[in-house]
């Protein structure tokens, strides 16, 4: 009997062409696959545990990853998943995986998107630390999953962009659930549990405004190519709250950074 396939819900670039195989996960090769599969098997290797293993590449040309057991958080988001408890485990994950991956050298690679050159200093950051790319097990993230866009980058982008996601920030009216209205106490929140240093302190405002530029050009250039799911998701209301966004970043800026303040 052939094996069972199981298509795994969440993102958008690859939307309908992951799939689950018994303990394994089966997605698209990409242009950045080898830099993606070095760094994920230094990751094992050093024994970082909130990370798929890299198992090989199948028959139909797609690669292997082992299957990461837990829930991933896509709407309607569920109350656990909006916890302060949540959002500090997310914090201490995504500093677990800066201390494995310190030692990895990405250099000689090929890596999907570029980071901004003011934000690519001494790692190879996760770059998309989405809600749908974190596990949870009993409301405690325990992994990331979707590689994808990681590269040379540094620890205070992929803090910017957890930070841009799972507070969020954007204007209150663009929050439709239980974080409404929390925005500054959660910034404060993640920074802190994260451990992040005075002088990234001093860098983290301008540094989310800055990756939510970066994260929507992404998205707009793969509308204008012709991808249906970054399409739908660019013509469907994202260009609208991007503009409002980068206005509310420019207008809330000494708020953000007031609240990072000891």
């Amino acid at each position: 009997m052939p094996d069972v396939e199981t298509q795994l819900l969440g993102g958008t670039a690859n939307r309908g062409l992951v799939v689950r195989v018994g303990d394994t996960v089966r997605r698209p090769l990409r242009a950045s696959s080898t830099a993606t599969h070095a760094l994920l098997e230094h990751l094992e290797r050093v024994g970082f545990s909130g990370a798929p293993n890299f198992l090989g590449v199948d028959s139909q040309k797609r690669e292997v990853l082992s299957y990461v057991p837990g829930e991933t958080v896509t709407p309607p988001y569920p109350a656990w998943s909006m916890t302060d408890e949540a959002l500090d485990s997310v914090a201490r994950l995504l500093r677990e995986y800066h201390q494995a991956v310190a030692g990895f050298d990405p250099a000689g690679l090929a890596w999907a998107e570029p980071v901004p050159p003011a934000y690519v200093e001494d790692l190879v950051s996760h770059n998309d630390p989405n809600l749908d790319n974190v596990v949870f097990r009993d409301g405690v993230a325990v992994a990331l999953i979707d590689f994808d866009l990681a590269g040379p980058g540094s620890a205070l982008w992929d803090v910017a962009t957890a930070i841009r996601l799972w507070a969020p920030l954007r204007p209150d009216a663009d929050i439709a659930d239980a974080r409404r209205g929390r925005t500054l106490s959660r910034l404060r929140r993640f920074a802190d549990a994260y451990g992040l240093d005075e002088t990234d302190r001093g860098r983290l405002v301008d540094a989310t405004a800055r990756n939510h530029v970066w994260c929507m050009d992404y998205v707009r250039r793969g509308a204008e190519t012709g991808h249906p799911w970054f399409h739908q998701r660019w013509t469907t209301g994202e260009a609208e709250l991007t503009d409002r966004t980068n206005q509310w970043f420019t207008e809330q800026a000494e708020a953000l950074r007031h609240a990072l303040q000891p």
